[in-house]
C-alpha cells in the first residue's frame, strides 16, 4: 500500500484537483487497493469548505467531480500515514519541512520535481489569477509520472 498526500495552501484549488485527477488515474488502472490518496492544506483558513468553484468547474470539464471533498489542514498524523507528501510550490515545501521530523522529511516532494524539465518549478496558485485550466494541465503533466514512480517502487 502506498499513501499519497497532496498539499497546497488552502486545500481548495491545487491539492483537491490533484487528488481528483490522481484518484481517476488510479481507478483506471485498477490500483485503488494499492494506492490511497488524500489532500490537505498548509492553512486551516478554508477548513471544511468545498473546493473553489473555479477548480470544480475545471474538473467538471474533464468529467471529474470533486464537490464532495472538504478542505482540511495537514496534521502530524499525515506525516506518519503518507509515503509521499507532494507539495505544489516551494512555500508549501518550506512549511512541510518545518513540520516534519527527521524520519518523515524524505517523504516531502515538490510536485514538478518528477518532471525533469520542470524540476524546481512551482505550480502557481490559481486562487489568485483563476487560471484553473493551467493548473489542470500542469497536474496532468506531473501526476502520470508520480503514478509511474509509485508503480515502479511498490513492494
Amino acid at each position: 500500500m502506498t499513501n499519497v498526500l497532496f498539499v497546497c495552501l488552502g486545500n481548495i484549488c491545487r491539492s483537491p484537483m490533484a487528488e481528483g485527477i490522481f484518484k481517476e488515474m488510479v481507478a483506471k488502472q485498477h490500483l485503488q487497493d494499492k494506492i490511497h490518496i488524500d489532500s490537505a492544506g498548509i492553512s486551516s483558513e478554508e477548513e471544511g469548505n468545498q473546493p473553489h468553484p473555479g477548480a470544480q468547474a475545471e474538473m467538471a470539464k474533464h468529467g471529474l467531480d470533486i464537490s464532495m471533498l472538504r478542505s482540511r489542514p495537514i496534521t502530524r498524523q499525515d506525516f506518519q500515514w503518507a509515503d509521499l507528501i507532494i507539495g505544489m510550490d516551494s512555500q508549501n515545501i518550506y512549511y512541510l519541512k518545518q513540520m516534519a521530523d527527521s524520519s518523515t522529511e524524505n517523504k516531502i516532494h515538490l510536485c514538478f520535481d518528477i518532471v525533469p524539465e520542470k524540476a524546481g518549478q512551482d505550480i502557481p496558485d490559481p486562487w489568485y489569477d483563476h487560471k484553473f485550466g493551467r493548473t489542470y494541465r500542469q497536474l496532468s503533466l506531473a501526476l502520470p509520472k508520480w503514478l509511474d514512480y509509485i508503480k515502479a517502487n511498490q513492494h
